[in-house]
């Protein structure tokens, strides 16, 4: 079984019982938001795609008011949050974090460590044990605006030598792509033993290592519980899913490179027809051109190369974009039998695709059968589907199946979100793309936008192996390429109503030019269309202000039992050790809301609802 076969895979499932959702009309609770209606259309609702679109209005907040950001939370919780931050800006104690807590243990005990957990780190970033211990803690921030994103934080806690053992035994078990004896892998898309530990110089997000496919079953299981558990929480949750807890990660490498190289080769036909520089979707090779170019290449004989455009019907207008090209990697058409690329570097003809062997055969479908079953469990339970971006050798398969899940689940409202990464390069022609498609065919484009959280990891890598560097040259740059990929979003939900993104983000000044395009386009947060999200225990400035003003925001909450989210809370304490030197704000405000309610003689202050 050919690379050409992993794509169709997917499209055996169907969307028939997915039903259209419509806007509905909402009220603003908010204290802090200031409205003031708009006309549209001489006062009269519009109605796009069958669903109605409530009346835009100007809504501006005051992430510093203390009162609306913190009423969720009574003053014990205040003063856990002051000392977990603070303890986050010390060093010593963020990077012996690990040490620190099983030392703890040893001394405490397991009953009294758990506790100690519970009334500091825990408490603060984990919302509880199970399913069911974490339904409180949901429905109060139901109640104040903040919806859910379940996330079942369990992770494996391997030493650094334990997980470069599993991921290079995984990587020699898979065949390579050998030819006659050759390697024609690229260096990016093999694994590496220096970078096999894949959490190192990643804080922000879990790593999954391979050990068999039982291994997967029992990780699917453990999503389909979390997707279960946020339907049964709210009405409209989200859960999130990593495609590398799903299968054997090496196919996803070779899957990657075929992708990439297939893009790669479009971009070389692109430059032979001077159109090199240009955006992914402004490149238009003409046909005529490219067939000659094809058939001198000796990719193909004539003939094939006429058949292959022919029967895929493409370049009816003489011209061949980006995601004609891609469409050609499927197995309608007889082009993987064919087909072999010049490497740019050698000038060399190269196989793209090869067989896969029996069992690899055999994981790669129960790979693409877990994702099915996960997103026909999302659409049964009324719960949206979040894929986690992962590293960049990773990435453009983890997409490509993804773009595949939604191009059969989100054809009546959007259920599957793809992540983009916006400190790449690339994240803006990956966005427009895959936008493109959506508007072509038809369905809903679900989009999360972060920054990233591998960049320390993507650029060592890149620098110690030897391949060009795919992050922004610096923050700023990446705040750019944010904006654009965020205002490109937004104007097309303007448009036709038919796109929905994720702003997560725990940046104010993003948040804020996210409120203020939506001001001047008339988006109205009620739509549903433009969503916040933030993780538990930080950014409730930002968080409860937006839920209070009624728009759709979302709290990351991750669950699991005190000894198994370990690795999860060293990751937080060292996400907020540069995050809280970075800024004094939410500490300040803080200290303001408690102060404030000292004043006011709000000693026993609790949360009503």
């Amino acid at each position: 079984m050919s690379y050409n076969k992993v794509v169709p895979a997917l499209v055996k499932s169907s969307s028939d019982n997915i039903k259209r959702i419509c806007l509905s009309h909402g009220r603003f609770r908010s204290t802090v938001a200031s409205t003031q209606r708009d006309e549209v259309e001489g006062g009269k609702e519009k109605q796009v795609d069958e669903c109605t679109v409530v009346k835009a209005v100007q809504i501006e907040i005051d992430f510093g008011n203390t009162h609306e950001a913190y009423k969720s939370k009574d003053n014990i919780e205040l003063l856990r949050s002051l000392l977990v931050f603070k303890l986050c800006t010390f060093d010593f104690l963020v990077d012996k974090n690990k040490e620190l807590m099983d030392l703890s243990k040893k001394v405490f005990g397991q009953r009294l460590f758990e506790r100690l957990m519970k009334m500091t780190f825990y408490g603060q970033f984990v919302a509880g044990e199970d399913h069911n211990s974490i339904k409180p803690l949901i429905h109060k921030n139901q109640a104040f605006g903040v919806g859910s994103v379940l996330d079942y934080s369990v992770e494996e806690d391997l030493t650094q030598e334990e997980a470069e053992k599993k991921e290079m035994e995984q990587h020699y078990v898979s065949c390579c792509f050998l030819t006659l004896g050759v390697d024609h892998r690229e260096k990016k898309y093999k694994a590496h033993r220096q970078f096999g530990d894949r959490r190192g110089g990643v804080v922000s997000a879990r790593t999954y290592f391979y050990a068999d496919e039982a291994k997967c079953d029992n990780q699917m299981e453990t999503f389909l519980n979390c997707i279960k558990a946020s339907g049964g929480a709210s009405v409209d949750g989200f859960s999130a899913i990593k495609m590398t807890a799903l299968g054997r990660p090496q196919f996803l490498l070779q899957f990657s490179e075929v992708l990439v190289k297939w893009r790669r080769f479009f971009n070389l036909l692109a430059a032979q027809q001077g159109k090199s520089g240009m955006d992914a979707l402004e490149q238009k090779l003409e046909l005529e051109q490219l067939k000659e170019s094809l058939t001198q290449l000796g990719v193909g004989n004539k003939d094939d190369i006429e058949n292959w455009f022919t029967g895929e019907k493409l370049g009816p207008s003489g011209t061949i974009d980006l995601l004609d090209w891609n469409s050609l990697i499927n197995d309608r058409t007889s082009i993987s039998n064919l087909l072999v690329i010049p490497n740019v570097e050698t000038g060399q003809l190269e196989p793209l695709l090869r067989k896969f062997t029996v069992e690899e055969e055999k994981q790669m479908k129960r790979m693409l059968q877990r994702v099915d079953v996960l997103a026909k469990h999302a659409v049964e339970n009324g719960v949206r589907l979040m894929v986690d971006a992962e590293q960049t050798y990773f990435q453009p398969a983890i997409s490509r199946l993804t773009l595949e899940m939604q191009r059969i689940f989100n054809r009546e409202k959007p259920i599957i979100f793809n992540t983009y990464q916006c400190y790449l390069k690339e994240a803006y022609d990956n966005v427009s793309v895959d936008m493109e498609l959506s508007r072509r065919e038809g369905w809903y484009f679900g989009a999360k936008l972060v920054r990233g959280a591998y960049m320390y990891q993507e650029r060592s890598r890149a620098e110690e192996i030897g391949y060009e560097d795919p992050i922004n040259p610096d923050y700023e740059a990446t705040n750019r390429m944010y904006h654009k990929c965020l205002e490109f979003v937004l104007e097309e939900i303007n448009h036709n109503r038919k796109a929905n993104v994720m702003v997560a983000s725990h940046n104010e000044d993003t948040v804020k030019f996210t409120l203020e395009k939506m001001n001047q386009m008339g988006l109205s947060p009620t739509e549903n269309k433009v969503y916040f999200g933030q993780l538990l225990g930080m950014c409730d400035q930002i968080s409860f202000p937006l839920g209070q003003a009624g728009f759709p925001v979302y709290k990351y909450v991750p669950y699991g039992p005190v000894n198994e989210v370990i690795p999860y809370l060293s990751r937080r304490a060292l996400e907020n050790r540069g995050f809280m030197k970075g800024s004094q704000r939410e500490r300040s405000l803080l200290w303001k809301e408690l102060k404030r309610r000292l004043l006011n003689g709000q000693i026993l202050y609790k949360p009503v609802y």
